[in-house]
């Protein structure tokens, strides 16, 4: 699976793109819609800063709750520290906004695992408000300042939080867990492999699996992993999971062994969601899924050949 579509809703707003919605003549309510912000390929002739001034000028920003950035960058990646600043320094322009997408960028336009990132903790410094973040992205391969880094910190006011990765950094993934996030209600890691930066390990998933820190979490999401038989596992002891109401172990190389483990371990019942979609699982297992937890939605689609050696994630290149 790669990512082949642009986002068309966010923070349970459509999405409208402004490069298109400017062309057209027909801009929405500032506040009626998630505004994209990328550039197109087939105008060649803006660039990003130019694109970026043209949305201050062109929409009431005061308006504006959420927030998807497109594509910054032409025909090689370049960075995120060449256009983060820019939104950084809007921010005093964008009171109301709840919710950032970075980035929304399409396996066609650039593979996740080359999409150059930076130091996102100016983020959550800059947006105190800010309760949505979508972080998508994590090149292994080029210089520190295209690494993405975060910075332990708390943040009083967010509620969603989803690193979409084809290989997500121990670093990262660490600093996540050392952060202080009291109002977090959903939490979601793909993990992804190390060939591809991937080089968290299960230890490092115990501040996620434990919830101490995170005290209103209601929503997990450890996925898109090799180990997510082992993850499984995990799971299936953890302290958080009784007081969830969806847990996602999805789009990893999950099999019967795996789901074993879930249904040998603390009671699932109370969940509302089970996301374990593309996994590796018999026929005869995902019946037992059912059987065992008939009051919960159990998504179990995109099945692989359980008989398959070759057992892949969902998103790593």
């Amino acid at each position: 699976m790669v990512v082949r579509d642009h986002a068309e809703e966010f923070h349970g707003l459509p999405v409208t793109d402004f490069h298109t919605a400017r062309a057209k003549g027909d801009l929405p309510a500032a506040g009626s819609t998630a505004w994209r912000v990328g550039l197109d390929w087939e105008d060649e002739d803006e660039e990003f800063p130019e694109l970026w001034q043209a949305f201050l000028d062109g929409v009431d920003l005061s308006q504006v709750t959420a927030l998807v950035l497109g594509r910054w960058f032409r025909e090689e990646p370049e960075s995120l520290s060449e256009a983060l600043p820019l939104v950084l320094a809007a921010a005093d322009r964008m009171p109301a906004l709840r919710a950032l997408f970075l980035c929304d960028v399409t396996g066609e336009e650039c593979e996740i695992s080359w999409i150059q990132m930076c130091d996102i903790t100016p983020v959550f410094e800059t947006f105190p408000l800010l309760e949505e973040l979508v972080v998508r992205g994590s090149a292994a391969d080029y210089e520190d300042k295209d690494r993405l880094t975060l910075k332990p910190l708390r943040h009083e006011k967010l509620k969603a939080l989803r690193f979409e990765a084809g290989g997500l950094p121990a670093t990262v993934v660490r600093a996540v867990g050392a952060c202080d996030f009291p109002a977090l209600e959903k939490l979601e890691l793909w993990l992804g492999v190390d060939n591809y930066g991937g080089d968290w390990t299960t230890e490092d998933l115990a501040p996620f699996l434990s919830g101490a820190k995170l005290p209103a979490l209601t929503h997990l999401g450890l996925q898109n992993a090799e180990t997510q038989d082992r993850i499984a596992a995990l799971a299936a002891q953890a302290p958080v999971v009784p007081r969830l109401t969806g847990l996602s172990l999805s789009m990893g190389a999950l099999t019967d062994e795996g789901a074993a483990a879930l249904l040998e371990g603390q009671p699932l019942t109370h969940l509302k969601t089970l996301d374990l979609h593309h996994h590796y699982l018999t026929e005869g297992m995902q019946q037992r899924l059912r059987d065992a937890l008939p009051d919960v939605a159990i998504d179990l689609s995109d099945a692989e050949d359980p008989g398959d050696n070759w057992r892949y994630v969902a998103v790593s290149e």
